[in-house]
């Protein structure tokens, strides 16, 4: 993968867990952002990529997923995720939001700083307490570890808002997972604002 980071590097007798974050969920109109921490041991390999979300198939991330899920279970790596809904996004706006979810996603992993390197895609940054930290630009093309970690992020919200899709039916949120699609915005002309909407989002928007 052209340009991508030589994870071997960072697995030193020093710094003994390097995790990677992404997030999914910062444009949507609809329902939270989803934090996920994934840290994996030096070797583990999940063959060729691309592993960032947005590349590919659903089906291809819920192979991927799948396997995650069962090298969780089997202890050979670990994965926290964090969301924070469309009420905070409101209150306090998507920034926040997403910050509070790295904070809380890192809270939940419970790996000690001094042995940490963190890796963030984009222009996310981890709590200062985290010393070891590093954004990369394209991380979760460039990065495994980014790009794992996006998938899990991308398939639990999908599935947050399949459920959500479920409960509020109108909406059509099994379809377009809260973004701005035109169904979406024609949903919204017909039937108003549902209660996962980001109201803060739509203060612009004329129907």
């Amino acid at each position: 993968m052209n340009g991508a980071l030589d994870m071997r590097a960072l697995y030193t007798s020093e710094m003994k867990w390097v995790v990677g974050i992404d997030e999914v969920g910062r444009g949507p109109l609809a329902g939270p952002v989803t934090v996920c921490a994934l840290v994996i041991p030096e070797g583990l390999t999940f063959g060729e990529g691309p592993f960032d979300s947005k590349k590919l198939s659903p089906r291809k991330r819920e192979q991927i997923f799948k396997r995650i899920k069962e090298l969780k279970k089997q202890g050979k790596l670990n994965y926290k995720l964090a969301s924070v809904s469309h009420t905070v996004i409101d209150r306090k706006g998507i920034g926040y939001a997403v910050r509070k979810a790295i904070s809380r996603a890192l809270e939940r992993l419970r790996i000690p700083d001094p042995k940490c390197h963190i890796l963030l895609d984009g222009g996310l940054r981890a709590p200062k307490e985290y010393k070891n930290q590093r954004t990369i630009i394209k991380g979760d093309s460039l990065v495994p570890i980014i790009g794992l970690a996006s998938i899990v992020a991308k398939v639990c919200r999908d599935q947050k808002m399949r459920n959500l899709g479920a409960k509020l039916p109108s909406w059509g949120f099994e379809k377009h997972k809260g973004y701005g699609t035109r169904a979406h915005y024609r949903a919204i002309k017909k039937h108003g604002l549902s209660p996962v909407h980001r109201r803060s989002f739509l203060t612009r928007v004329k129907f």
